[in-house]
């Protein structure tokens, strides 16, 4: 017998008690970040002057987004019994890092794109002069906003941990992380030889590896590193981070062609456009969705290997997989 569409369309009670908690802990994290964003009515003496980039700022991290960075820093924080005043400051830092990095991929210089997450990307709202420097503006006080993790430390073992997040944090959104992937991204557009197997496909590994995978390694190591996790979840979790990065950035590839710019909030096709080599030009679609599943599957056998576990985790590293936006 068919389901009636009403049933059809009805989330399982599993999937609703994920629902809520995802919901829960997005608004968890925008919370956060509103509370270590500077507030352009409300400048410290003296800095009214800058209030015009601390809106652009508050502009571009409120425009929304899945927080999936600070998302599992809080949640794996949680997870190992770690404090939220150390977590919070990273939460933030991450998430500002995250978005000053498509501020400036938003630019003309880089995939000149109009809308983000649904509304005016900040350079069209603001110019292209006041987003750079929304964009420098929110790197910069994403380690200012991380430092404040000192003041909540409450022992040696808790200032070493800082220390080692701070690091982590740094290392992965520098030249040997996400600035590193997007100087390969950027010298690979246009260029023939890349969009095709051998060195094209190391090159592309290169650009996923770091532009992407590295950033979503800070939001599982770092919550984990600052609750005092056993070394062997830490290693651990950082080889799943790798691979759900990975299958992260081949499903954005994936949606870049199949996706509907309505649900993605963006312009679909964009990677055509800019002339980019992607996991479907050097591998095609079929291959893709594959290779998806397979890096995935091997990352849920790795987090069933950790000392403790968290099914609502578990569960979002499968949500990942079949996202539409």
């Amino acid at each position: 017998m068919e389901k009636s569409n009403e049933a059809a369309g009805r989330k399982s009670p599993e999937k609703e008690k994920f629902s809520e908690i995802l919901e829960e802990l997005v608004a968890d994290c925008n919370d956060v970040l509103l509370k270590y964003l500077p507030d352009p009515s409300d400048m410290p003496e003296g800095e009214a002057p800058a209030s015009t980039v601390a809106d652009a700022m508050r502009y571009s991290v409120t425009a929304g987004g899945k927080r999936l960075r600070p998302l599992l820093i809080a949640r794996i924080s949680d997870l190992y019994g770690g404090r939220r005043a150390l977590a919070e400051p990273f939460m933030a830092a991450l998430e500002m890092i995250h978005t000053y990095s498509l501020v400036h991929d938003d630019l003309p210089a880089m995939d000149d794109d109009d809308y983000r997450r649904g509304r005016k990307t900040t350079h069209r709202v603001y110019g292209e002069g006041m987003a750079v420097l929304a964009g420098d503006a929110l790197l910069n006080y994403a380690f200012e906003t991380a430092l404040t993790a000192f003041d909540a430390v409450r022992s040696p073992k808790e200032g070493a941990a800082v220390v080692r997040a701070m690091k982590i944090l740094a290392r992965n959104a520098g030249i040997f992380g996400m600035v590193g992937g997007q100087c390969a991204d950027l010298e690979a557009e246009n260029r023939t030889d890349v969009c095709s197997a051998g060195d094209g496909a190391a090159l592309l590994a290169y650009i996923h590896s770091h532009k992407t995978a590295c950033m979503i390694s800070s939001g599982f190591m770092i919550g984990a590193v600052l609750a005092g996790a056993p070394e062997k979840d830490i290693d651990l979790l950082e080889k799943i981070a790798f691979e759900i990065g990975i299958a992260f950035q081949i499903q954005d590839d994936i949606l870049d062609v199949t996706g509907d710019s309505d649900e993605l909030g963006k312009a679909v096709g964009s990677d055509e456009r800019d002339g980019k080599a992607t996991y479907i030009t050097i591998h095609g679609l079929e291959a893709a969705r594959r290779d998806v599943r397979a890096l995935t599957d091997s990352a849920l056998q790795k987090w069933d290997g950790l000392s403790v576990q968290d099914g609502f985790l578990r569960n979002l590293l499968e949500e990942l997989v079949v996202r539409r936006n």
